[in-house]
C-alpha cells in the first residue's frame, strides 16, 4: 500500500477530486489518502441534498457543499476532523466489509487508549458513543472505504448543520446527533494536536515500516485534480441535481441497508417521473433503476413485474423484493 499527500490541502471539493484522481487514474495498486476539509457537509452519493442540510444556517456560515461518490449519510467535516480513505483493488468480498477497513483505525486508536469499536453497520464507536462514520464505493473492481475520525470538531455546528432524520436514530435508543456523537481527544489519556493524531495513525497502519512507503503526484496530476474538483465537485449538477415533481412518496429504513426516499409523479395511472434517494450502500447507479419506472403502470402486478428482472441488491445493498415492493405502494 502507498501513501498519498494531499499536501495540506483543506479545500473539500480539490480533497474529493483527488480521492477520485487516486481511484480512477493512479497505476493499479493499493492506496491510503488522508485529508482535513475545511466546514463543509459532504453528501452521499444517493442523497437528496436540499432536505440534509440546514440551508440558512449553510449560508450564513458559509459551509462547502460537496457530494462524494459513495453511499451513506450527509457528514458534517471541520478542521477538527480527521478523514481516511482507503482506495484498493477490490478482492470480491470487500463491499461491505466495513469491518476489513476498519480494522487498522481501531487498532490505531486502542494503541492511544481509545477503546474503539466497529458497531452496527458502519460506525466506529467509543461505548454508545459513536466517532466515526464509514461509506464506501465500488467500480471497476477497485473500491474505495473511507470514513471520519472525529477528533475535535465543533460538536454544536455538526447539529446545526445537519437535519436529522428521525428515522435513523429510532432503532438506536437515542435522542438526537449531538447525544450520539463525541470526539476522540475527550477519551486520550494525553492532550494532541490534530497533526500529531494524524501522524500517529499513519504509522500505526504501516507498522513495520521503516519509511512510509509514498506515491508522489506530479504537477500534472495536480493540475487534473484541480480541473476535477472545478468541473465536478464545485457544480451545482453533481451537488444538488434535480429533484422531479412527485405526487407519491415513500420514506422508510430498511434494517440492514438504510433509509430509502421513494418519489413517484403518477399521472394517469402510469409513472412518468420517479426519483430514489437514500443512504444505502449500492455498485449500482440509483438512477438506472428509477429510469425503468418510468412508462410503467402503477400497479402492484406490473411493478413487481418490472423489478423481478432488476439485481436490488446490486443497486441497495441487502434488501428484498419485498423491501422493494412496500417502498413502492
Amino acid at each position: 500500500m502507498l501513501f498519498v499527500s494531499n499536501e495540506q490541502n483543506h479545500d473539500p471539493a480539490v480533497n474529493l477530486a483527488l480521492e477520485e484522481y487516486i481511484f480512477r487514474q493512479l497505476p493499479e495498486n493499493n492506496y491510503l489518502l488522508f485529508y482535513i476539509n475545511e466546514p463543509s457537509i459532504i453528501i452521499g452519493k444517493n442523497q437528496n441534498t436540499v432536505e440534509e442540510i440546514n440551508a440558512e444556517y449553510v449560508k450564513e456560515n458559509g459551509i462547502h457543499i460537496v457530494r462524494r461518490m459513495s453511499g451513506g449519510g450527509a457528514v458534517y467535516h471541520d478542521l477538527g476532523n480527521l478523514n481516511f480513505s482507503f482506495i484498493m483493488k477490490d478482492d470480491g468480498s470487500s463491499f461491505h466489509n466495513f469491518k476489513k477497513f476498519t480494522e487498522p483505525v481501531v487498532a490505531a486508536l486502542k494503541q492511544l487508549g481509545v477503546d474503539a469499536e466497529l458497531s452496527g453497520r458502519n460506525d466506529i464507536q467509543v461505548g454508545e458513543r459513536k466517532i466515526s462514520g464509514n461509506a464506501q464505493f465500488h467500480s471497476r473492481g477497485k473500491i474505495i472505504s473511507h470514513g471520519t475520525l472525529l477528533f475535535q470538531s465543533e460538536m454544536d455546528k455538526v447539529a446545526s448543520a445537519l437535519k436529522v432524520n428521525a428515522e435513523k436514530y429510532v432503532s438506536k435508543s437515542t435522542k438526537s446527533v449531538r447525544s450520539r456523537v463525541a470526539n476522540i481527544s475527550e477519551f486520550l489519556k494525553e492532550p494532541m494536536t490534530i497533526e500529531q493524531f494524524r501522524l500517529t495513525i499513519l504509522h500505526s497502519i504501516f507498522a513495520g515500516s521503516e519509511q512510509i512507503p509514498t506515491y508522489e503526484l506530479t504537477e500534472e496530476d495536480w493540475k487534473k485534480v484541480h480541473q476535477l474538483a472545478d468541473e465536478r465537485y464545485r457544480s451545482w449538477e453533481w451537488n444538488y441535481g434535480r429533484s422531479p415533481e412527485f405526487n407519491m412518496q415513500q420514506r422508510k429504513r430498511i434494517e440492514g441497508a438504510g433509509t430509502f426516499d421513494v418519489r413517484l409523479n403518477v399521472q394517469d395511472g402510469i409513472i412518468k417521473d420517479a426519483a430514489i434517494f437514500g443512504d444505502f450502500f449500492g455498485r449500482g447507479d440509483r438512477n438506472e433503476v428509477a429510469e425503468k419506472l418510468v412508462g410503467v403502470r402503477y400497479t402492484e402486478e406490473a411493478l413487481r413485474e418490472v423489478s423481478q428482472g432488476i439485481d436490488l441488491t446490486y443497486y441497495f445493498g441487502p434488501i428484498t423484493l419485498e423491501d422493494w415492493m412496500n417502498l413502492l405502494f
